[in-house]
């Protein structure tokens, strides 16, 4: 353990001793690196420039140095590239700044791998070398070169470089050096002001330098000339001959070939060397301008005339009559031509044809043609001759009309009396425009111009009687001819409905259980009419339908009470208006049997009621000698005989009140009656002059269709007899 511990404390020593050199991994890092400029970031030209790329480094060597490695970038592209192994500034000198060095620079250190970029600098640099301008002669005769030369001193970079003669750009050459050569000619004679400039191309930016000195070049004129000559040099007609001639005065046999071109407006007529002659007849359509052109080189020599050409005859006009021509109907086509020179041409030599020659027309004189139009579209051209000289008019085109066919009239929609409603009136065929009138009787309503192939002539109007709608006609026209009329307006006039009248069947209120219900709704007005048929309560109709008819019906077979309620019914056509019965209530009333049933059963009601209550008297106790003895009590048999004497003696008189039910009712006797009568009685009973009186109240029973009977032979008193009105239930 001790020698393990002495080796470590050995290793460790020698590892930290100073100056001794160990190949231990050496541990650094670049904090910044910064560029900067130095005098200044913009600068004039000629100025000294310096870059100044500082790197603030960390390592854990102390004083040891690191190999370093600087770049310098102007936009992106490498121009200085150094290494160093001290850890001062890198400065990168500009001497004599030019416009050329004007950009982004950028600074980049490299430690054995381990780069950082600076943050970019723009330089700035102003001002360019003023150009100077240099010309081998200064005396030249047309056509001879020169060279000039343009410098700009001291500039480096890419330049373009310009030539020009007085203010006008006429040369400009692209080069990456300080000047440029260019070859200059001069076509014409006399002094002309050479001077030049240049542009330093700094992408993206452009800088112009300022005019260089201005050299002057005297050019002398070649006495060689181009001639023109037209004859005749009076005045000229047309067709007449002309002759023109091109040549070239005082030739130089030493000068290099020549080239002649004798032209007429935009047209070449001849090419030549030396002499070139041209004849044609004279026309006042074609220009009046002539030019002989003799190019030498870059010398170029012309002369020009212009000629006036007086017109023999205008050109010919054709017109047709009349203006608006129909198909199959006559016509007449006019050709003249409106000025001629009569000074040398006579009427008669003038002609005119009718182009095409097969149009079907006849000559009906000098330059008049007539026949019938065609049924289609045609195109006529006029052609005017004289002395050989053929002129042609504009092309008329005749687009024949066609006549308007008889008008049909009709109603869009529907016809509704009183209201609003558009009647239309068209032709089958017919050129636009076309006037339709509608008519009222005979007399006029108003007008519609269709002008468009789909366009229609409507016209509102509204009725105030059915029959008013046959008295509407209309007419159309396209022509000052007559206008063919419609028939008459032949449709439906639908008549708004008037309120419906419910009836019912049978009559109310003989209305019972088991009938057969007839609900009929009827109006006034054009059918179809749809009817339906509601019972207040629910929204859904009852029954709907569309008739032909102004009414229909509907039915409930075999009544219930279920059936009763308030009914209505409604009705609409194509008039499109609602309307509404007035209510009905249906009450639905018994059956005659169910009424019978119900009488006897109270009857028999009645007469239970009775009974019991005759017993309940019977059964009354009678009290002798202070104790009650019912006239029911059992008495002993010994006593039976003396003791009922005695004791129906001493008993108080006792009143009883008899109902007699009615025999069944004669049928023979009932007489026929409407409706149901309820007669209400009242059984009175008598006293009898005993104290004790009993008074039990009457009995209310029906009698249905019958008399008042006769029971057990006694005669009951009726007292208020009358008929009363059914309680609705």
């Amino acid at each position: 353990m001790g020698p393990l511990l002495l080796l470590t404390s050995t290793l460790l020593s020698s590892y930290y001793l100073p100056g001794r050199v160990v190949n231990a991994q050496r541990l650094f890092t670049i904090r910044d690196v910064t560029l900067s400029i130095e005098p200044s970031n913009d600068v004039t030209r000629d100025t000294n420039v310096t870059l100044r790329c500082q790197a603030t480094v960390s390592s854990s060597l102390g004083l040891e140095a690191l190999s370093r490695e600087y770049t310098i970038y102007k936009d992106s592209k490498t121009v200085y590239t150094k290494t160093s192994s001290t850890s001062e500034d890198l400065l990168y000198p500009l001497s004599e700044a030019r416009v050329s060095n004007t950009g982004k620079y950028t600074c980049k250190i490299n430690i054995e791998g381990k780069e950082i970029t600076s943050g970019a600098k723009k330089l700035t640099v102003t001002g360019l070398s003023k150009p100077v301008l240099h010309l081998n002669k200064g005396v030249v005769t047309e056509g001879e070169e020169i060279t000039a030369k343009c410098t700009a001193p001291g500039e480096t970079g890419s330049f373009y470089f310009y030539f020009y003669e007085d203010s006008t750009e006429i040369l400009d050459k692209q080069v990456n050096s300080n000047q440029a050569e260019a070859k200059l000619h001069f076509s014409s004679a006399g002094i002309h002001k050479i001077h030049c400039g240049y542009t330093v191309l700094i992408t993206p930016d452009s800088f112009k330098s300022e005019p260089s000195n201005t050299v002057t070049v005297s050019v002398k004129e070649l006495p060689i000339n181009a001639v023109l000559e037209i004859f005749p040099q009076s005045k000229i007609y047309e067709g007449d001959q002309l002759f023109i001639s091109c040549t070239v005065r005082n030739t130089l046999r030493t000068f290099r070939s020549s080239h002649l071109y004798l032209s007429r407006g935009n047209q070449l007529l001849s090419r030549g060397d030396t002499k070139v002659n041209h004849s044609s007849v004279a026309l006042a359509k074609d220009p009046g301008e002539f030019e002989c052109r003799l190019e030498m080189g870059d010398v170029v020599k012309f002369d020009t005339k212009t000629i006036s050409v007086t017109e023999l005859f205008s050109v010919p006009t054709l017109t047709v009559s009349p203006a608006e021509v129909f198909q199959r109907e006559y016509m007449t086509l006019t050709c003249k031509s409106e000025s001629s020179a009569s000074e040398r041409l006579d009427r008669e030599e003038l002609t005119y044809t009718l182009d095409p020659p097969g149009s079907q027309l006849i000559s009906k004189g000098t330059g008049i043609f007539s026949g019938t139009a065609l049924l289609y579209d045609f195109n006529y051209t006029c052609v005017a001759q004289a002395k050989g000289i053929v002129k042609h008019s504009e092309t008329l085109t005749v687009r024949p009309k066609v006549p308007v066919s008889t008008p049909k009239i009709s109603v869009v929609g529907r016809a509704v009396l009183g209201q609003p409603f558009k009647i239309l009136c068209q032709s089958d065929i017919g050129s636009l425009p076309i006037n339709y009138t509608l008519l009222r009787g005979y007399d006029q309503v108003s007008t519609r111009i269709v002008k468009q192939p789909f366009q229609q002539a409507l016209f509102t109007v509204s009725l105030n009687k059915p029959d008013e709608i046959s008295k509407y006609m209309c007419e159309a026209k396209n022509r000052n001819k007559e206008a063919p009329l419609s028939k008459r307006l032949n449709a439906t006039v639908i008549v708004p409905l008037t309120q419906p009248i419910l009836v019912v069947i049978p009559d109310l209120p003989e209305i019972s259980e088991g009938d057969d219900l007839f609900l009929i709704c009827a109006v006034k007005g054009t059918p179809p009419v749809t009817f339906k048929f509601y019972r207040v309560g629910n929204e859904q109709p009852l029954y709907t339908i569309t008739s032909n008819k102004n009414n229909s019906d509907y039915q409930v077979h075999s009544l219930s009470k279920e059936h009763s309620g308030v009914y209505y019914c409604e009705a609409v056509n194509y008039a499109n208006n609602v309307v509404i019965s007035d209510h009905v209530t249906i009450e639905v009333r018994l059956a005659l049997w169910k009424k019978v049933v119900i009488g006897g059963f109270c009857l028999l009601a009645v007469s239970v009621l009775v009974v019991v209550c005759v017993l309940c008297f019977r059964s009354k106790r009678v009290r002798v000698d202070g104790a009650a003895v019912s006239v029911w009590s059992e008495r002993p048999p010994e006593e039976a005989n003396d003791e009922e004497s005695s004791v129906v003696s001493n008993e108080p008189d006792v009143e009883y009140t008899e109902v007699v039910h009615p025999r069944p009712v004669d049928p023979a006797r009932v007489p026929v009656r409407k409706g149901t009568d309820t007669v209400y009685s009242e059984l009175q009973n008598s006293p009898h002059g005993a104290a004790d009186h009993h008074d039990y109240g009457s009995v209310e029973y029906a009698e249905l269709n019958s008399e008042q009977p006769e029971i057990n032979g006694y005669g009951l008193e009726v007292n208020n007899h009358q008929d009363l009105p059914v309680p609705v239930d």
